[in-house]
């Protein structure tokens, strides 16, 4: 009885961590679909894929050079247009 109680800890122990790793893999993704206009989309991927040349892509510090620039960029649009 001791071992399947041990058993059971160590499976629900593994599966914990393959559905946290599974969630962490895919919620920036979510977020990105969800909150990125789909017209800003292609520039955004064409970013995220200079940003980051490795073979694993790290999102998140991609998206936050991504937010820079886009802001940037939005900051150069709202100085030009109250000229």
């Amino acid at each position: 009885m001791e071992s399947l109680v041990i058993a059971a800890a160590v499976a629900a122990l593994i599966v914990f961590v393959v559905l946290t790793e599974l969630a962490a893999a895919a919620l920036p993704v979510l977020i990105v679909i969800c909150l990125v206009p789909p017209a800003e989309r292609d520039s955004l991927a064409r970013l995220l894929a200079a940003a980051d040349s490795g073979r694993r892509l790290r999102l998140w510090p991609a998206l936050r050079v991504a937010v820079v620039r886009r802001r940037t960029e939005l900051s150069g649009r709202s100085r030009g247009a109250h000229r």
